[in-house]
């Protein structure tokens, strides 16, 4: 199911905010803290469902949320995984209905190798792994990392979405939005375009300098990305690349939050915030403040 906005949100009408999120992860904080097979997610639901509060208040109401992948911990068939989909299905269903929910596909989710049956199956539980959509003037386009990073046993997907890619950009350089922004599970890079591969947490070099010459052909203003548990990222030669830590296990000394992005005519602002700044001391009057320039 291709996430859809009406046809009128190709046009530019003033400034907004959405939410990005990444990684609820359901049972990897058991799994990376007593080990075992995360048998147990009580405490990433609690802390999905305190995200989802935090968003409910905020003014003015986000446009959209997207979670960056990872959504559960669980590989596909690996024991507990139906369990922890239904669960955090569960966490999101409080979201304000006014609030459409965009979920981006994640290693575990697909496995770190994809197949096309993990693929389908991902497709089935959550929607398509690549999809594009229009809010506000502002192209968004949602990719399968996993199918850049390691797509040796389904490389007819990896060259389906290649294909559909290049598409996407010329209609971007055709149709002249306001923006263009990029939602993947794996960083292009955590720190620096010209890092080191860490052989898990960043794309490969190669890769990323394609898609990057890519990205910034037509255009693209942000690449939002999850993954890493941790912050990172950095803004070269005018592309924004944001990694952002997770709502659920933290790796790093940041703690479980979600990134607010303020989307103006000229600018994509963004901030990331703990779940309790969120709930404690309340972001309205920033967001209004941005919002208004």
């Amino acid at each position: 199911m291709t996430f859809v906005f009406p046809d009128a949100e190709g046009e530019w009408r003033g400034p907004f905010c959405f939410i990005q999120a990444a990684d609820p992860q359901l049972g990897l904080m058991k799994s990376w803290n007593k080990g075992g097979e995360g048998d147990e997610w009580a405490e990433e639901v609690e802390l999905t469902k305190q995200a989802v509060e935090a968003m409910n208040r905020l003014q003015p109401r986000p446009r959209f949320m997207v979670l960056c992948g990872d959504l559960v911990h669980a590989m596909p068939d690996a024991p507990y995984r139906e369990e922890q989909v239904r669960d955090l299905k569960a966490a999101l269903k409080g979201t304000d209905p006014s609030i459409p929910l965009v979920f981006v596909s994640g290693n575990h989710d697909l496995g770190n190798n994809p197949t096309p049956k993990t693929v389908e199956q991902y497709c089935n539980q959550w929607g398509d792994d690549y999809f594009s959509f229009w809010v506000g003037g502002v192209l968004c386009l949602v990719l399968n990392s996993q199918l850049f990073f390691d797509a040796s046993t389904c490389p007819q997907l990896k060259e389906a979405q290649e294909t559909w890619l290049e598409q996407q950009l010329c209609r971007a350089s055709e149709r002249k939005p306001k923006h263009v922004l990029v939602f993947q599970h794996i960083p292009l890079y955590l720190k620096s375009p010209d890092e080191e591969d860490h052989e898990y947490f960043n794309l490969p070099g190669a890769v990323r300098q394609q898609l990057m010459d890519k990205f910034k052909r037509a255009g693209v203003k942000a690449v939002f990305c999850g993954h890493y548990h941790r912050n990172g990222g950095g803004c070269h030669d005018g592309l924004d690349v944001v990694v952002s830590s997770a709502i659920g296990c933290q790796l790093g000394e940041d703690t479980h939050g979600v990134r607010v992005v303020v989307v103006t005519e000229g600018e994509v602002i963004h901030r990331y915030y703990s779940l309790d700044q969120l709930r404690t001391q309340g972001i309205d009057q920033d967001l209004k403040k941005l919002l208004q320039g």
